[in-house]
């Protein structure tokens, strides 16, 4: 079966530009949406890569940022019944696949991801289909419904060891849908690995060659990079790792200075942690480059202060922009999150 490449071409890209806020307004909105999530006895769960001001309020009103996983678990463990996720849209979903009893709602259901995206449920049901031998891993990067249908799933923190564990067992595996993230495990593993054709927009457009030519410029800089990353770019890496992997790397790695690969939006948490170090993007010009992302997702950039707040603010807005789950899905697709949540932290 040759797959086509579900790879997302700049056409498919929004290009998103987050409006310029005054200090003074911003305050004055972390303000307004403190006072509503206390209103409707909601909590705000955050990624990584949302902007600074919704992680901080995030943090501030007893919520959490973190990756998609923690994030889930704990709108899960945490004793509100209102969830509001700001992140992608597979991030509700799999925030209300871990809480089915609970109501979860976005800023905006318009903030999709370009892995989720690329793999469509009917287009890998045939893909597995077609692989009856093979276990279905996929990645936390992709629908419920695509969850539903696989064996396993993993974020990037975890699936190394989970693929580690599988191969060692004889299985082979049919993974979805990031190739790069697949290639760099199965370099790693040696495990038997079909892969699906699918990129991050973020994380494809880093430059093995610019990236060199920065190297040189600031040779005692270290480089931290997502294995979501082309394989040279990866090459080039002193750490790769999933988005807390990164961060606790930064404090770990005796640099001073890091070229970091990954969403611009980490920044904020890497100062906040490592203030005495410094961080610089990674290049993302070069032979080839389209700048879909500029090194920052365009629908992470849709969650927005002020759209948070209108959403929160308009019972109307709130409703529509509330994430649903089939039941029968979210039953299935529970099935292989619970054999990764059972399965032993590395």
């Amino acid at each position: 079966m040759n797959l086509p490449d579900y790879a997302l071409t700049a056409e498919r890209v929004p290009q998103h530009r987050p409006a310029l806020v005054p200090v003074q307004e911003r305050q004055r909105l972390q303000g307004q949406v403190a006072e509503l999530l206390a209103a409707r006895d909601a909590v705000l769960v955050a990624h990584y890569y949302v902007d600074g001001d919704v992680q901080d309020l995030a943090e501030a009103t007893g919520g959490f940022v973190s990756d998609s996983l923690e994030m889930a678990r704990f709108g899960r463990d945490h004793p509100a019944q209102t969830l509001i996720v700001a992140g992608v849209r597979f991030m509700g979903e799999t925030a209300k696949i871990l809480s089915p009893h609970k109501r979860v709602f976005m800023p905006t259901l318009e903030a999709e991801c370009s892995l989720d995206i690329g793999c469509p449920p009917a287009a890998f049901a045939a893909f597995r289909q077609a692989h009856p031998e093979r276990t279905a891993v996929v990645y936390a990067n992709t629908s419920a419904k695509v969850k539903a249908l696989s064996d396993w799933v993993v974020t990037s923190s975890i699936a190394l060891p989970i693929i580690e564990h599988l191969a060692a067992k004889g299985e082979k595996v049919l993974w979805a849908p990031d190739k790069h993230l697949g290639r760099y495990i199965q370099s790693q593993t040696d495990a038997d690995m079909l892969l699906w054709s699918g990129a991050c927009v973020v994380h494809e457009e880093f430059k093995a060659k610019a990236l060199g030519d920065l190297k040189r410029i600031y040779p005692d800089a270290g480089v931290l990079v997502h294995p979501e990353s082309p394989a040279a770019v990866v090459g080039i890496a002193d750490a790769v790792g999933s988005t807390s992997q990164i961060v606790e790397a930064a404090g770990t790695l005796p640099h001073e200075l890091f070229i970091v690969a990954t969403d611009r939006g980490l920044f904020h948490k890497l100062r906040q942690r490592h203030p005495h170090k410094r961080f610089i993007e990674a290049p993302t010009a070069g032979e080839g480059a389209t700048c879909r992302s500029c090194a920052h997702c365009p629908w992470m950039a849709m969650n927005e202060l002020q759209v948070l707040a209108d959403t929160l603010a308009d019972d109307a807005r709130l409703a529509a922009n509330e994430v649903l789950v089939a039941p029968e899905t979210g039953r299935q697709a529970m099935i292989p999150l619970e054999r990764m949540l059972a399965f032993p932290r590395p």
